[in-house]
């Protein structure tokens, strides 16, 4: 999945920072790499898309809900559809396939990423679980 539509069509000139030019998938399917229409690009791992899915089964349906996901270290996406023009959904080798990753939510993601995956290793911890 390397073409997507330009931002213009999305009628508003500031989502051009959320708006992907190319999103590829490493041959090896354990990480999404995501550039967007301003040049910022950020490599994905799989684990970290899969265990921060915006999916209600981990997210929930309020903040006090999420759930720490355990034992996706391995884990790759086997598949990636598009959802209109403004997501993507991956499908990975565990089952999990529900989660919709819009462009922004991909932007925040990737900003994000160290703060976050950082506070996931925290929560396995804390709950004594593990990332095998």
């Amino acid at each position: 999945m390397t073409d997507t539509p330009s931002p213009e069509t999305a009628g508003n000139a500031a989502e051009a920072s959320t708006w992907p030019s190319e999103i590829r998938l490493s041959p090896d399917k354990s990480a999404l790499t995501v550039t967007f229409e301003d040049g910022a690009r950020f490599t994905l791992a799989a684990e970290y898309l899969r265990v921060e899915s915006p999916s209600a089964e981990v997210q929930g349906h309020a903040p006090h809900q999420k759930v720490t996901v355990p034992g996706k270290r391995g884990v790759k996406i086997k598949e990636l559809h598009p959802v209109g023009t403004y997501a993507i959904r991956p499908v990975f080798d565990d089952g999990h396939s529900t989660g919709i990753y819009a462009w922004p939510v991909l932007r925040t993601m990737g900003e994000e990423q160290e703060e976050r995956f950082g506070a996931y290793l925290k929560a396995l911890e804390e709950q004594g679980l593990s990332r095998d």
